[in-house]
């Protein structure tokens, strides 16, 4: 996982409804890391149910997860190294599977 420094950044994570069991039904989580994988992984610290769910054993993020700052996919930016600033929404968009073809 990835270590969060302290920081003054104020960022709101969205959490989708299937994971929401696991932080007491909050549709929206604070974190104050100063990256995009700082805050997820404060978001695991502070919700350990929920981490399991977010990162693999080894610590890097699941690979079925989307994560987006805004409305920009983090792997066309700087993935978890993306820097966030106060006021920065960042989305976590699990792999949705199922249904038949056709």
């Amino acid at each position: 996982m990835i270590r969060h420094k302290k920081s003054n950044t104020m960022a709101t994570i969205i959490i989708p409804t299937p994971l929401r069991k696991f932080t007491d039904n909050k549709a929206k989580i604070i974190t104050s890391g100063n990256s995009v994988g700082e805050s997820i992984t404060q978001l695991g610290e502070l919700h350990p149910d929920l981490s399991k769910h977010l990162f693999k054993q080894c610590g890097t993020l699941q690979s079925f997860l989307k994560i987006y700052l805004g409305d920009r996919d983090i792997k066309s930016l700087e993935n978890e190294e993306t820097p966030v600033k106060d006021e920065d929404v960042i989305s976590i968009i699990p792999a949705i599977a199922g249904g038949k073809t056709l």
